[in-house]
């Protein structure tokens, strides 16, 4: 289980520590499920998640106002004594003194924004899904390349730096060199970046170490990138069979998303830069319907038929 700091939330959200609680670093968000508490302020606790950061909005202030000041420290007593990561007071509202004693009685961090209640919430399950997805590394490269995430794999020595290099130079962007750190930040989607401590490097055997950022300038790298196809990069074999038509789609299983998939065979003479271009190109094309390959066959098996 992968976790995040309640004070990682609290600088990248930059909310504010009304109650100046002092556990911001030790108290670990677990899941990317909020909690809006209006039933559990009415008494409701039946399903309620402790594991979940709390949002206040309009509606629960309005609840709240509208309770005697006995009334409504009783309900927040009831409330915070079940415990909680901490509680969010959206749109810069009022912060009850009552809410602010109770935040204090059980030690829980009472936070406060001016954003919006839904567009805070938004970002922070967006957030969260990406601190908290699961998560492998691959020794590769990522590349943007016509606006497709491409994963280039293989063996050490193959080439993926090299090729790498020469897409940017080619006006395409690098995510990572070497190591690519990927998330599952759903069902559907994976998303690549590279470590912090080699983001914006790669290694030329040869030459070294280039930090591609200051040679080619901030448009020649990307943070992350959704992962859309899988290239392996392998050391021509004669006595292999490669793919001449591409009728059967191949796909790379990663995290249990299947990625589609290519396996580009390696040898002195071929443009490594210009393949990975066209198979970005003819992988978006496959996404919209169009798939030169099967087009092909039809005409000829259209010939064929006519013979």
């Amino acid at each position: 289980m992968f976790t995040v700091t309640l004070k990682e939330i609290v600088d990248e959200f930059q909310l504010e520590d009304v109650s100046d609680n002092k556990r911001l670093e030790d108290i670990l968000v677990t899941t990317s499920d909020i909690n809006r508490p209006g039933l559990q302020i009415a008494g409701y606790f039946e399903y309620f998640g402790k594991d979940r950061i709390q949002i206040i909005g309009k509606g629960e202030t309005a609840y709240l106002q509208g309770l005697s000041p006995e009334e409504r420290y009783v309900r927040l007593d009831d409330y915070f004594s079940h415990g909680f990561p901490c509680i969010v007071v959206a749109r810069g509202l009022e912060i009850f003194p009552e809410m602010l004693e109770m935040a204090r009685k059980y030690d829980i961090p009472l936070l406060k924004t001016g954003d919006v209640t839904s567009r805070f919430m938004s970002g922070l399950i967006s957030y969260l899904n990406v601190q908290l997805a699961p998560r492998i590394t691959k020794h590769g490269v990522l590349v943007e390349v016509y606006g497709e995430g491409i994963l280039i794999l293989g063996e050490s020595g193959v080439g993926k730096s090299e090729t790498a290099l020469e897409l940017v130079k080619r006006g395409h962007r690098l995510v990572a060199d070497d190591v690519v750190e990927i998330r599952k930040v759903s069902d559907k989607t994976l998303v690549g970046t590279a470590p912090d401590i080699i983001r914006h490097f790669i290694e030329i055997r040869g030459i070294g170490i280039l930090d591609v950022k200051n040679l080619y300038g901030v448009g020649s790298v990307k943070v992350t990138e959704n992962i859309n196809l899988v290239i392996h990069l392998e050391l021509w074999n004669e006595k292999k069979q490669y793919d001449r038509l591409g009728l059967v789609d191949e796909y790379t299983d990663i995290l249990g998303i299947m990625v589609p998939s290519l396996n580009i065979p390696v040898r002195p003479g071929r443009n490594l830069a210009i393949i990975v271009e066209v198979a970005a190109m003819n992988n978006r094309q496959k996404t919209m319907g169009y798939n030169a390959a099967k087009v092909l066959n039809e005409r000829v098996l259209g010939e064929i038929s006519k013979g």
